[in-house]
């Protein structure tokens, strides 16, 4: 069996593929990797630390004036922090051989369109519900549309049943009248 290419790297070129490691979506991607990457492709697996939660969780701290305790976004950070590591651990391990390490931090989105700025193809997975235009939440809509290399776009498990399209409309096309009125002025 052949694999395919990927589009614009020629035969013996070094490829990089930058594989985004998410909670619910991992899976598919590493094994997207493992499976069409070309051989002796080098491989990063990348998570993003989103601040937004800890800085929500701050925010409500420091609102509490004159109150003890802990900053819970202490907690959060290296909750999170420990969160990413075991997930980057999982996805090393389910794809069978070295990989680079990425930990990020910032908004998703932006983090993971500036780390593939090195990448030769990117593996996302759809993280929305259902086939259609909802398949894709914002962050992998916003990644498929500014991703400045191929992007592979994988399910996360079976797609479910395709829905029948919506039937064709029935109602011509509408056509703009570009100011011109079609009547007597009012």
């Amino acid at each position: 069996m052949s694999r395919p290419g990927i589009p614009g790297v020629q035969a013996g070129e070094d490829v990089n593929v930058l594989v985004w490691v998410t909670e619910n979506t991992w899976k598919a991607c590493v094994d997207a990797a493992r499976s069409l990457a070309p051989a002796g492709a080098d491989f990063a697996l990348l998570t993003v630390i989103d601040t937004n939660t800890a800085e929500t969780a701050h925010g409500a701290f420091s609102g509490m004036l004159g109150r003890a305790g802990h900053d819970p976004a202490e907690q959060l950070a290296a909750t999170a922090e420990a969160a990413a590591c075991d997930l980057l651990d999982a996805a090393e391990a389910r794809l069978g051989r070295p990989a680079r390490r990425i930990q990020c931090r910032g908004q998703e989105k932006h983090e993971i369109v500036s780390a593939a700025r090195d990448a030769t193809m990117l593996i996302v997975a759809r993280d929305g519900h259902g086939p259609g235009p909802k398949s894709l939440g914002k962050a992998v809509r916003f990644v498929v549309d500014h991703a400045p290399c191929p992007v592979l776009l994988v399910w996360p498990g079976p797609p479910g049943p395709i829905p029948a399209p919506p039937p064709p409309s029935t109602h011509p096309p509408h056509r703009p009248h570009h100011g011109r009125r079609h009547g007597p002025p009012g």
